[in-house]
């Protein structure tokens, strides 16, 4: 514990906003949560080793391990008839030090929400942000109350007001060119075809790469399968949210395992998003004072941990800030780029280059794979780093002396 006590006060409650209070309050700081909702929306999330790490430092792995599954391997397919074209194991506990988690963010959600709380953190919803003074770190909420600390973290989302505010404009939100239907089923339902068995009975993560589209489904923690199909961005200008309907979706997927149609005939409902970006940042911070998925914010809140414990005097927040952003900016970059190609690489056309895609997928046990998650050294780099480890080096060569 620090002998210093600064108020924290963290914009967003989403797992990223949350996973930081964790952090800083067991690293004995005061923290407070602003969040501009009055309940939250959920979807599917993965917890790979990485970020799992962290969470059983902070014993969280007993909370998630009730509402999640873990896959045995990730199933690379043939979009046309379902062929295994490469399997990865995803029983990692040996090699990374915990497992590999699927389950459904409104369930890991609540737990962080009780963490948080069980620490006193203090979560203010409904709080919506007007303004932030970066210079004496207050924040002015639409009701006119101001709420005061050492220091504010954004933790907002893509649509962050603490951004807008840090840039003196809005951040453009990037279309990717994709958009993403999103949805479960029941797996009671799934059951009732015997041709679905397959993807059920052993608990994988199974993709199937397609010529301009992919789709990824994994069993949850409640008895639901989850489905991402990835495709060409074919929504309105001003639409980023819509719903949907599964014929859409068997439509795109003709010709296609036929599997998938049986799927897709079970489901009920489904919405379609756009996948959106936004230009890198040159600065995260101001002179006073982003997770590519939940993995990549864990490991955010796992380095603010980490350095936030090491603080003892006021005047060492400005460069434990500018820190951070020096170990993390890096990292996140090249996450988000390995995930644009990944994507790219699922997606591939019928052609020369899917073919050898999938002659290199098919080589057991090569040194490099044409996709970065299975990739060996890239494998290692993302799943075996301790960002705790190097925060607190990085702390030690900066401060320590």
């Amino acid at each position: 514990m620090p002998g210093l006590t600064l108020d924290v006060v963290i914009v967003g409650a989403g797992l990223g906003g949350l996973a930081a209070a964790i952090g800083i309050r067991r690293a004995g700081h005061k923290v407070t949560i602003l969040e501009h909702n009055a309940e939250f929306q959920h979807a599917s999330i993965q917890i790979p080793p990485n970020a799992g790490r962290i969470l059983s430092q902070w014993g969280l792995i007993p909370f998630i391990a009730k509402h999640s599954k873990n896959p045995v391997a990730m199933q690379l397919r043939s979009w046309k008839d379902g062929k295994l074209i490469h399997p990865e194991s995803l029983q990692l506990e040996n090699r990374f030090g915990t497992k590999y988690f699927n389950l459904h963010r409104a369930d890991v959600h609540g737990d962080f929400v009780e963490a948080a709380e069980a620490l006193g953190v203090i979560l203010r919803l409904g709080a919506t942000v007007r303004d932030i003074d970066l210079d004496t770190a207050s924040v002015l909420l639409q009701s006119g109350e101001k709420v005061k600390g050492d220091v504010v973290i954004g933790a907002d989302g893509l649509n962050s007001t603490c951004t807008e505010i840090l840039l003196g404009h809005k951040m453009p939100r990037l279309p990717t060119g994709d958009l993403a239907y999103r949805l479960t089923v029941q797996e009671s339902d799934m059951r009732k075809h015997a041709s679905l068995h397959e993807l059920l009975d052993k608990s994988t993560t199974d993709y199937w790469m397609g010529p301009g589209a992919y789709l990824v489904g994994y069993l949850l923690g409640d008895g639901l399968y989850n489905i991402a199909l990835i495709c060409p961005d074919t929504l309105p200008e001003a639409v980023n949210i819509s719903r949907a309907t599964p014929q859409e979706m068997q439509e795109l997927l003709q010709g296609w395992d036929p599997r998938l149609q049986i799927l897709l005939s079970i489901v009920k409902q489904t919405q379609k998003w756009r996948m959106l970006s936004c230009s890198e940042m040159e600065n995260w911070g101001h002179e006073a004072g982003r997770g590519q998925g939940a993995a990549q914010a864990i490991e955010d809140a796992g380095v603010l941990s980490a350095l936030f414990a090491k603080i003892t005097e006021r005047n060492q927040l400005k460069d434990t800030l500018k820190l951070y952003e020096r170990l993390r900016k890096p990292r996140t970059s090249r996450i988000m780029q390995a995930s644009f190609d990944q994507g790219v690489a699922y997606m591939l056309r019928d052609g020369p280059e899917q073919l050898e895609r999938d002659r290199q997928l098919a080589v057991e046990g090569a040194k490099h794979y044409p996709i970065n998650s299975i990739d060996p050294p890239f494998q290692q780099w993302m799943l075996g780093f301790d960002c705790v480890a190097e925060a607190e080096g990085m702390w030690e060569e900066e401060f320590g002396k």
